[in-house]
C-alpha cells in the first residue's frame, strides 16, 4: 500500500519499521521541525526523522499543516496516511486526500483517555488496565470509529516511559493487522459511545509538583506517571528535586508532618494521612541521579527535613 506517515517521538518509531518491513510503500514521513533538546538545548532531528532517513524515506517538517502542504501531499498519491504521535491537528482537507482516509494508532483503550497524554493520566488514575486502538480519524480529538483494540496489564510500579516502549511495540503490531484487515476487507469500524469518554490533555507542569499532603499511593503514581518526563518534583531548603523511583513503606502510621523525612533505614518520607513513602531514586537540581540511600550517606538530607509541598516547590531543572 502507498502511504504516509506521520509521527514524531520515539513511540512512533516501531510502527514506521513494522510498516517498512512489511513492504508497505512509505513516500515520506511527516514530523514536527527540529526543536532544541536536552541539556545543551541544541537543535535535534526526532526520533522518527533520524530513522526515516536511514531508512532512505523523505522527510518533511513543516509548522503547521497549510494549504502548501496539502497540495505537496495530494501530488504524491499516497492511498492511507498512518498517524502515530504526530503533534499537530489535521485539518478536515488533509483527512479527506487519501482514498482509504487516515488511521491512527492511540496509546489507550479508546474512549478512554482521549487526548495527548493517555498513559501518563491512566497511571495517575491508577488503571490497571491500558492498551493501544486504531481509529479511522475525523475532525474530533481521538473521535474516530474504532477499526481495533488490544489490551496490556498495567504494572503497579511501571512508569510512562517503560508503558510507552511496550505499548509502541503493541501499537506497531496492530496497525499491521489494521492495514491487512483493510487490505483483505473485513475490517468493520464501530463509532465510539462518547458517553464512556475520559481526557488526558497536556500534562502542566505544575501537575508534576508533589503535594506531600497526598496519600503515599497518589504521591507514588506521580513518580510513577512523571518518569521519564518531566519529573515529580519538589523542594528541599530552596533546592529544586526530582523524584524518579518510590515505594510504599511497610510502616502502617506515621504521625510526622506532611513532607517530613523520618529517621531509621531508607530515606523515607510522611504523606498525608498518616502514610509514608520511600524514595529510592532522587536527583538535586545540577546532579546525577542516585539512590536514596546514597543520598542519606551523601548528607543530601537529614531526618527531621521537610521536602516543599504543592505550594512552595520550585520549577524543575531540565
Amino acid at each position: 500500500m502507498r502511504l504516509a506517515f506521520l509521527g514524531t517521538p520515539d513511540f512512533a518509531v516501531p510502527s514506521l519499521l513494522r510498516l517498512h518491513e512489511a513492504g508497505h510503500s512509505i513516500l515520506f514521513a511527516l514530523c514536527r521541525p527540529d526543536r532544541p533538546a536536552g541539556r545543551g538545548r541544541r537543535v535535534q532531528a526526532c526520533p522518527v526523522k533520524q530513522r526515516a532517513q536511514a531508512l532512505g524515506i523523505s522527510v518533511l517538517q513543516p509548522e503547521r499543516i497549510d494549504q502548501g502542504v496539502i497540495t505537496q501531499v495530494s501530488h504524491a498519491g499516497a492511498e492511507l496516511a498512518v498517524v502515530v504521535a504526530y503533534g499537530l491537528i489535521l485539518p478536515s482537507a488533509f483527512l479527506a486526500l487519501p482514498r482509504r482516509g487516515c488511521v491512527n494508532v492511540h496509546a489507550s483503550l479508546l474512549p478512554r483517555w482521549r487526548g495527548a497524554s493517555p498513559i501518563v493520566h491512566a497511571i495517575l488514575q491508577g488503571d490497571r488496565t491500558i492498551g493501544v486502538t486504531t481509529i479511522r480519524m475525523d475532525e474530533g480529538i481521538d473521535t474516530g470509529p474504532i477499526l481495533l483494540q488490544r489490551e496490556s496489564p498495567l504494572g503497579e510500579a511501571e512508569t510512562t516511559g517503560e508503558a510507552e516502549s511496550r505499548l509502541s511495540h503493541l501499537g506497531a503490531d496492530l496497525l499491521l493487522e489494521t492495514l491487512d484487515r483493510m487490505e483483505q476487507g473485513v475490517l468493520q469500524p464501530k463509532p465510539q459511545d462518547s458517553r464512556e469518554a475520559s481526557y488526558a490533555p497536556k500534562i502542566r507542569p505544575e501537575l508534576a509538583r508533589i503535594a506531600w499532603d497526598a496519600r503515599a499511593l497518589t504521591i507514588i503514581r506521580q513518580v510513577n506517571a512523571f518518569n521519564p518526563r518531566p519529573g515529580a518534583g519538589t523542594s528541599y531548603r530552596g533546592t529544586s528535586l526530582k523524584i524518579w523511583g518510590a515505594a510504599l513503606c511497610a510502616t502502617s502510621s506515621v504521625s510526622a508532618p506532611s513532607g517530613t523525612i523520618l529517621p531509621g533505614q531508607g530515606l523515607r518520607v510522611a504523606c498525608g494521612s498518616g502514610s509514608c513513602i520511600e524514595l529510592l531514586e532522587v536527583q538535586m537540581e545540577g546532579r546525577r541521579r542516585i539512590s536514596g540511600a546514597e543520598a542519606l550517606r551523601g548528607r543530601w538530607f537529614e531526618p527531621g527535613g521537610c521536602f516543599g509541598k504543592l505550594s512552595d516547590s520550585v520549577s524543575h531543572q531540565s
